[in-house]
């Protein structure tokens, strides 16, 4: 069978003992990269005083993923295989998905153990009273499609959720302080880590507070959600709408998904 096993995020102290039994029973260990799980198996074994007898380590990474899928056979889980992601759980802005999916389609047992996961502590940790949240991963890292997706974020009425490198941290902060400078945003740094810290602040303020620092370590941003609540725009209120079909089929583009021209020459018809 297959098992997804959460790693520490940072405090080795948080795998718990069904992630510890589950690494010794590992007959095949599916690494994001095979040198920090061999690193943290090391970690392990000496703290607890353990011996991991895995002697198989393959690299499973948003890179090679689909090229491994197609080297296995349902026969190569009738030993035990693990698949580990760097830190945290895997399939939460982490490879593992395609290889549950694979499970799935070809009917073989597997199973994820809980634990660490960065986007729930630090909504633990937010403060915000929401009860629902949506988790958007990393913005792309510049161009239009940053663009869309930060706006989506900020329109978001649902507590929005990201990711960022220390690298980018200061020009998100400025990009959210450019549309709206008095939304509140929590920051939280390097969680269960030995330097974890948290921010909780206006997008102006904390613009201010970081513009001049170095910034390090990896970060989870939270951000109040909108007030503005309005009804979804619905394919049926652009097709009734007294518009040039240019105009037309640029909007249900947008909304479809579909080519401008497919849709311009389907209204044409």
């Amino acid at each position: 069978m297959l098992t997804l096993v959460p790693t520490p995020i940072g405090n080795l102290e948080d795998i718990s003992k069904r992630a510890i039994t589950a690494l010794l029973d590992a007959e095949l260990i599916f690494c994001e990269d095979t040198r920090v799980t061999k690193k943290l198996l090391q970690l392990l074994s000496q703290r607890e005083n353990l011996q991991f007898n895995c002697n198989e380590f393959k690299s499973f990474h948003s890179h090679n993923e689909k090229q491994i899928l197609k080297t296995l056979s349902p026969e190569d889980f009738e030993k035990n295989i693990v698949y580990v992601s760097d830190a945290g759980m895997p399939c939460v802005s982490d490879p593992g998905a395609s290889l549950v999916e694979f499970c799935i389609q070809n009917n073989i047992s597997y199973d994820v153990i809980p634990g660490a996961n960065a986007v729930l502590t630090a909504f633990a940790m937010s403060g915000f009273e929401q009860t629902e949240f949506t988790f958007y991963g990393f913005l792309a890292h510049k161009g239009k499609e940053r663009h869309q997706k930060l706006s989506q974020v900020m329109q978001s009425s649902i507590l929005p959720i990201l990711y960022e490198s220390p690298h980018r941290l200061l020009k998100t902060i400025e990009e959210i302080k450019n549309i709206d400078e008095n939304r509140t945003i929590f920051l939280a740094k390097e969680l269960t880590k030995l330097h974890q810290k948290i921010y909780k602040d206006t997008a102006l303020n904390l613009f201010e507070q970081f513009k001049n620092e170095n910034i390090k370590g990896e970060w989870v941003i939270i951000i109040e959600p909108t007030k503005t609540q309005g009804e979804n725009i619905e394919l049926s209120d652009i097709e009734d709408l007294d518009l040039a079909p240019k105009v037309k089929a640029k909007l249900i583009a947008k909304l479809t998904g579909k080519s401008v021209k497919e849709i311009y020459n389907q209204l044409s018809q």
